[in-house]
């Protein structure tokens, strides 16, 4: 046998295994179905892209055109979450925790959460970081304190730090103290003009003492719902008062401090773009604002594109949406909240998906009197320690496993009944989340640098599909 036949063959054996694996593109799924028989679980059947021409329905996946960058999916850590997760044993908090936040095996990755600044609707009592007797004020904040959060949130967040340090957190207020609102309650209100200073150090203050406790505050919004002053607590907070206190007191305040958080304006209903259009109009607001923040208990996800057309410029996020479903329920209708909201906000530009409480017991307990929400149900349902997971937990999990932060959304085209998002991750990896809302089980293709992978949905179902 000649040299160069040797080296021909040689050659076919050291290639010959590269090769093969090179002509077949395998992609896994995890799987959620509405009957509930499969709740986010990998299926063993590997699937294979082929060589050839897609017929019929067919989802185009194409990583050459991108969009926004993705920080992260999750949920806001309430103070009611926190209260249950800590009073868990230690073997069960941390068996909860590390499948929350970790991403091994069976665990979600949860790598966004939105923390409450004072109390939310979602604590056992209302209470703020600087509480006054009725009659008194503190403009010196010499009674900042955080208070209770020291016994709940910072040592969760502390145990979430611990497996996943590089968490994204924003923070949300829901109300000043009461001495600094117009009606010295906290519900309801407006922020007194002459507190607007104040108000500013305040938030500094919140940032630093979170920072002093090994937690970094990405990212603050100014006011939780600012056009919904009846929760308890809450505030009544215009557009034109909010971009008052950004150019003139909030955004100053940081930059003397050195804080480099980003101020994300609105954080409220997908009805009302024109409140953080408005705000972005002004120049001498808009240079401190890194974006808008966006709810869908009103209006259309298709806004967040209105805002993001408006100042392209400016960053999108997803902050907020209860996601519930009934107790003891034999289906699960996983579909709705994939759509709107993973498929929904990211199609829209946002860089996240924040759902609502993550975790709260049975009961739908704690929450505020006076406005708080009796059907807030967590992502999971802690009575002591046993931990139920719910509808929020998997529509959540079918993105945050996979599509980690620094990945980009990439282009696919959506249908009506096979609503759909595409990410290219820091890895290389690509991830195509589908959920089937249509009248039946659906046949489609996925096609992705010509090659096909034929696969089948379930009505209701959802699948994410990685390769």
């Amino acid at each position: 046998m000649n040299t160069q036949i040797k080296s021909i063959l040689l050659g076919a054996m050291l290639l010959g295994p590269v090769a093969a694996i090179n002509a077949q593109t395998k992609a896994s799924l995890w799987l959620t179905r509405a009957d509930r028989s499969a709740l986010f679980e990998q299926q063993k059947v590997p699937l294979i892209f082929k060589t050839g021409e897609a017929g019929g329905t067919t989802i185009t996946v194409d990583d050459k055109q991108h969009y926004q960058p993705i920080d992260g999916f999750g949920f806001a850590l309430t103070g009611g979450s926190a209260m249950h997760i800590i009073r868990m044993s230690a073997d069960s908090r941390a068996a909860l925790l590390k499948n929350l936040f970790a991403v091994t095996g069976n665990d979600i990755g949860i790598s966004y959460l939105r923390l409450s600044i004072g109390a939310s609707d979602l604590n056992e009592k209302v209470f703020s970081y600087d509480d006054m007797p009725k009659g008194q004020t503190d403009p010196t904040l010499k009674h900042f304190n955080l208070g209770p959060d020291k016994t709940d949130v910072i040592p969760v967040m502390k145990q979430i730090l611990a497996i996943n340090p590089a968490i994204k957190v924003l923070g949300s207020p829901w109300s000043p103290p009461a001495w600094m609102k117009t009606n010295n309650d906290t519900r309801g209100g407006r922020l007194k003009p002459d507190c607007y200073p104040v108000y500013a150090k305040y938030l500094v203050k919140y940032i630093q003492a979170m920072k002093a406790n090994g937690i970094n505050i990405d990212a603050i919004t100014i006011q939780n719902e600012p056009l919904h002053p009846g929760n308890n607590p809450s505030l009544l907070m215009v557009a034109p008062d909010e971009a008052d206190f950004i150019k003139n007191n909030l955004g100053p305040a940081f930059k003397a401090a050195g804080i480099k958080t980003k101020i994300i304006v609105y954080d409220h209903n997908a009805d009302r773009p024109d409140y953080p259009i408005s705000i972005l109009n002004d120049p001498a607001a808009r240079k401190y604002v890194d974006g808008s923040g966006f709810h869908l208990y009103g209006g259309d996800i298709s806004a967040l594109t209105d805002v993001h057309n408006a100042h392209p410029d400016k960053n999108i996020y997803f902050t907020e949406q209860m996601t519930v479903e009934p107790e003891n329920q034999s289906t699960i209708n996983i579909a709705w909240p994939v759509k709107s909201l993973i498929v929904g906000a990211t199609r829209n530009w946002s860089r996240n998906v924040l759902e609502w409480n993550l975790a709260a017991d049975s009961e739908y307990k704690p929450y505020t009197d006076r406005g708080g929400c009796p059907m807030c149900q967590g992502a999971v349902t802690i009575d002591k320690n046993e931990v139920k997971k719910n509808i929020a937990y998997y529509s959540i999990a079918h993105a945050s496993k996979f599509v980690r932060p620094g990945s980009v959304r990439i282009a696919s085209n959506n249908m009506d009944t096979l609503p759909n998002v595409a990410f290219k991750t820091p890895d290389g990896k690509k991830v195509l989340i589908v959920a089937n809302t249509g009248d039946g089980a659906l046949d489609f293709n996925i096609q992705y640098q010509g090659k096909v992978l034929a696969v089948k949905l379930d009505k209701g179902s959802v699948g994410t599909y990685i390769w």
